[in-house]
């Protein structure tokens, strides 16, 4: 098999592991990935339905493919993910020179799927569910680090979001098969691991709660860094703060999807706490772990949203004051229980209510990112910046990215870096000290 491969991933994280997954299969298979997707032989598009933004970039990008496929008559089209468990054969009739469409549930069949459009000579649609936890290896990418996946799907119907309907409802992976996965990648050298799941903190394996998960994933020689995503704040209880806290590995940083300030918007969307509690959380994360971050996600104009609402979340957002947050406007999802609701906001007033939420997380970002100028923080080297000849990429335990000068056999080391720049988005330094004489937890 000498068929070349291209992957295009639109979306979450899950959608990136899953990738990671198909990319694997394919090459034991024999086919050989490239980063070219005009020498390729197999397109394959991981889509993403979250938002209508998504979808649209996917709708362009088959419509756009038409031309190389009339260039390359063998050239096969493939499109995986969250939108092909959506709109399932309509791909194909709105797209005719798509080959082959296969759901979130059935990628781990995508090898034969190729070889039933390859013999059958006919577009394939498969929609079909496999075990959830037929996990296979993945093909990743600088051995530095590592998503792991811990569950799938999501049992909370949150009435804006389509996950559950196209992911299905919340399974878990067996506790040590976690564990083996995690084992495995620290032998291979990886540093870094993040559990993985649209709903990682409700994790259960028998008896073994999420907390208790890190907890052993914390004894794990080998391992420096552990982080998660994405979690829910109806399921932080106060053992998940105390392991963040007592955790040496843990890191600390927690993405907490806040999406409205409002405590009647929160109801309209299902979410199941209220803004008194989130500020709880919050509260009871900054006393254990004061110099924590906190990253969040907004959505602006859902349905119903007055004014005051809308001030509501703003003054969430300064009083919490995230490190980020990655805000959106409102937009239908086929087949939620928001699409049908009442009271829908303009198109013009959803985008100056966005404008408004971003320039205010963009100017806290930068004041809590200033805060940072002539501190000496600990880095993982992640990569190069493809920006910048000489100069290298990595992250904070907080997760913020730094860039510094430095050299490619630095990868994958843990440095002290000294910040002397700010943006609301990253961070500038330079390395303190001899790296030399860096232990490889950064002391």
């Amino acid at each position: 098999m000498n068929m070349k491969f291209f992957i295009r991933t639109y979306g979450c994280q899950m959608n990136e592991s899953d990738s990671e997954r198909i990319a694997w299969l394919l090459t034991r298979r024999g086919y050989k990935r490239t980063s070219d997707e005009t020498e390729a032989d197999l397109i394959i598009l991981n889509t993403c339905a979250v938002r209508d933004s998504a979808e649209r970039k996917v709708w362009g990008k088959l419509g756009r493919l038409k031309d190389l496929k009339r260039r390359k008559p063998d050239l096969l089209i493939a499109v995986g993910g969250c939108m092909a468990q959506s709109y399932g054969e309509e791909i194909i009739r709105r797209f005719p020179h798509v080959d082959l469409v296969f759901g979130t549930r059935s990628f781990v069949k995508l090898p034969d799927l190729i070889d039933e459009r390859l013999s059958a000579g006919r577009a394939v649609v498969d929609l079909s569910e496999s075990s959830p936890f037929q996990f296979t290896p993945q093909l990743r990418g600088n051995g530095i680090k590592a998503w792991v996946n811990i569950s799938t799907g999501c049992d909370n119907f949150c009435s804006y979001c389509i996950v559950p309907y196209v992911r299905g409802r919340e399974r878990h992976r067996p506790v040590d098969e976690i564990l083996g996965e995690i084992e495995g990648l620290a032998r291979e050298g990886y540093k870094e691991i993040t559990l993985l799941g649209q709903n990682v903190n409700s994790y259960r394996w028998k008896d073994v709660s999420f907390s208790e998960l890190l907890r052993m994933a914390n004894e794990i020689g080998g391992i420096e860094r552990i982080r998660f995503i994405t979690s829910h704040p109806k399921d932080v209880p106060d053992d998940l703060i105390e392991a963040m806290a007592e955790l040496e590995k843990v890191c600390e940083h927690l993405h907490l999807p806040a999406q409205s300030g409002a405590n009647s918007i929160l109801r309209r969307m299902n979410r199941r706490y209220t803004r008194e509690r989130y500020l709880d959380i919050v509260r009871k994360l900054r006393r254990e772990i004061p110099h924590a971050a906190i990253t969040s996600d907004f959505i602006v104009g859902f349905p119903g949203e007055s004014e005051e609402d809308f001030e509501e979340t703003l003054s969430l957002v300064e009083e919490v004051r995230f490190d980020y947050a990655f805000c959106y406007r409102y937009s239908d999802r086929p087949g939620t229980k928001a699409a049908s609701m009442e009271g829908k906001i303009p198109e013009h007033l959803k985008r100056r209510r966005l404008e408004r939420l971003i320039d205010l997380t963009k100017r806290i970002a930068l004041e809590k990112n200033s805060d940072l100028l002539g501190d000496v923080v600990e880095v993982l080297v992640e990569d190069v910046n493809p920006k910048v000849k000489g100069e290298l990429m990595g992250r904070t335990r907080t997760n913020k990215i730094v860039f510094f000068r430095g050299n490619k056999d630095m990868i994958g080391s843990t440095l002290k870096v000294r910040i002397t720049e700010a943006s609301y988005w990253f961070l500038k330094g330079e390395i303190h000290g001899d790296p030399r004489f860096l232990d490889q937890s950064g002391r």
